[in-house]
């Protein structure tokens, strides 16, 4: 049986995230096999795995969700100060984290799942995948806007230049955009660069996945040759 670093399988086991294994691993609430559990142990289902005393029950079955995250929602499973976290709007019987996070004042696509090497590779911007977004601003969309944004933007916050992408004009406040990067605010922060500011926008595909038909605060699960695409996309293979 293959065996996996502890804080991946605790992750797996739908108990916490790796970061948060790290630390109920650190604080010594974790034990393999009677022992306590230390950073880098390397466990299976064979193993006798606790937390807090109690055993685990082992890896759950990988799930993938498309959910349709509305505007005024925090991408964070706990926050004092936020009014809604996305915990409050899933309700699944496995805990699943994104892939990709969305701004509070954005809605549409996220991608939520419990499976940590998909998520990895669809965060790393080295790899290019699509996310694909239908943005308003608060003037006219131009034909020289559009192929500002399309050149490439310097952010000076950021003091980096955007990739060049895809644009092109939905209305005449409206245009659709298809990055392969993910800086943070990076549509607001180019739009501002470029004199306007965003009024709404949303993510409409990410990779393979589209929105379609989801309403705010809905969900549902990819699987099948949709989801075997996902992970060929993302350089993975598929998991049960």
């Amino acid at each position: 049986m293959e065996r996996v670093r502890i804080n991946k399988y605790l992750a797996e086991c739908g108990i916490c995230s790796r970061r948060d294994a790290d630390r109920l691993i650190g604080e010594g609430r974790v034990t393999v096999n009677g022992r306590l559990a230390v950073m880098g142990d390397q466990v299976s289902g064979e193993d006798t795995v606790t937390v807090n005393g109690k055993p685990l029950r082992g890896p759950q079955g990988k799930a993938v969700l498309a959910f349709y995250k509305p505007a005024g929602i925090t991408c964070t499973e706990r926050d004092p100060h936020a009014e809604k976290v996305l915990r409050d709007l899933i309700d699944y019987p496995v805990r699943v984290t994104y892939a990709g996070r969305l701004d509070k004042d954005s809605e549409g696509l996220l991608l939520l799942t419990n499976d940590g090497d998909l998520i990895e590779a669809a965060m790393r911007g080295a790899n290019r995948h699509e996310k694909e977004y239908v943005v308003k601003i608060s003037r006219e969309v131009t034909d020289s806007f559009l192929e500002r944004m399309a050149g490439g933007v310097y952010l000076r916050e950021l003091k980096t230049r955007t990739r060049p992408c895809q644009v092109e004009r939905e209305g005449k406040y409206t245009f659709r955009i298809v990055l392969t990067q993910g800086l943070n605010r990076q549509i607001r922060r180019m739009c501002r660069e470029l004199g306007c500011q965003v009024t709404s926008l949303k993510r409409v595909r990410v990779m393979n996945i589209c929105l379609g038909e989801l309403k705010p605060g809905e969900y549902r699960e990819i699987t099948g040759p949709e989801r075997e695409e996902l992970y060929r996309l993302a350089g993975r293979k598929p998991t049960v």
